[in-house]
Formats: structure tokens, C-alpha cells, sequence
């Protein structure tokens, strides 16, 4: 039983990280690319929508839910003789945990930044709030992008490992 349990949580972790890096990828990607595109007044209210629309239940069960997941699947394996799998959990815990710090740290701050701006009808330069916005937050993203994806591979490798194991 403790098995599937093992098991089951390692999908689950493996999972929700993958979402993770997914929305995070798709910013990379095609979001912010396509809003580069954008006037100035058209960038600052999407991103303004976008930033109050993500914070909601299924991007939090994903976001923090990841790594509480990676550490319980991480946790269920100690003590057993055969647990192949626990580096490359740790491995993609660190690496989510960059992911993580990059977010609250510095994605999230600039999100709350370009919010207190205002409304774009009322921010008097527009460009200078978009510039001060933009790429620092694409930057961070696509670091963050590229660490929650390592930390996807890591835990996909973990699932191989322990199935060999089963």
C-alpha cells in the first residue's frame, strides 16, 4: 500500500509541476512575445487582467501545491532500501524552489508594481511603467520557465527510477 501511495504522490508532484512550467513555458513562448507586439496602454491593461485573473484556486493548488507535493513524495521514501528515485526528487525540489523564490521574489513584486500604476487611462506615461515592467519580468520569467522545466525533467526521471524499483 505504501507503494501506491509512493507512487501516486510522485505522479502528483510530477504533475503539478509540469503545469507549472507549462503556464510558465507559454509566457515564455507566445504571451509576452505577442504583447510586445502591443501598444504600450493595450500591454499594461492585459497585463494588469492577467495578473489579478491568475491568482485563483486551480493556479494555487498547482503553484503551491507543487512543492509540498515533490517534499511528500520525497519524505515517503525515506528509510526504504531501494529509493533510486530520492536525488532526482531533491534535485527537482531545489530547482522548483527556484522557480518559487523567482516568483514571490521578483515576478510577483513587479505584477503588484505595475497594479499600483493605476488604471492605464490614468498613468500619465505609459511607456515608462511598461519599460520599468517588462523586461525584468520577462527575464525572470523565462529563468524561472527554465528551472521549473529542469525540475519537470528531474521528477519524470524520478517516476522511471521508481518504477523500475516496482
Amino acid at each position: 500500500m505504501l507503494d501506491v501511495v509512493r507512487g501516486a504522490t510522485l505522479v502528483a508532484a510530477t504533475v503539478a509541476v509540469g503545469l507549472v512550467a507549462g503556464l510558465f513555458w507559454s509566457f515564455s513562448v507566445a504571451v509576452m512575445p505577442g504583447l510586445r507586439r502591443a501598444d504600450a496602454r493595450t500591454f499594461v491593461a492585459t497585463m494588469q487582467r492577467i495578473n489579478v485573473a491568475i491568482v485563483n484556486p486551480l493556479f494555487l493548488v498547482s503553484f503551491l501545491g507543487a512543492p509540498m507535493l515533490t517534499i511528500a513524495a520525497g519524505a515517503l521514501g525515506l528509510g526504504t532500501d531501494e529509493w533510486a528515485a530520492f536525488p532526482w526528487i531533491l534535485a527537482g525540489l531545489a530547482l522548483y524552489g527556484v522557480a518559487f523564490v523567482i516568483t514571490i521574489g521578483l515576478n510577483i513584486p513587479l505584477n503588484n508594481a505595475l497594479e499600483a500604476a493605476g488604471p492605464p487611462d490614468g498613468i500619465a506615461d505609459l511607456a515608462a511603467v511598461r519599460a520599468r515592467f517588462e523586461a525584468p519580468w520577462v527575464r525572470w520569467n523565462i529563468v524561472r520557465a527554465l528551472a521549473s522545466t529542469a525540475a519537470l525533467a528531474c521528477l519524470s526521471w524520478a517516476l522511471v527510477l521508481y518504477g523500475r524499483t516496482t
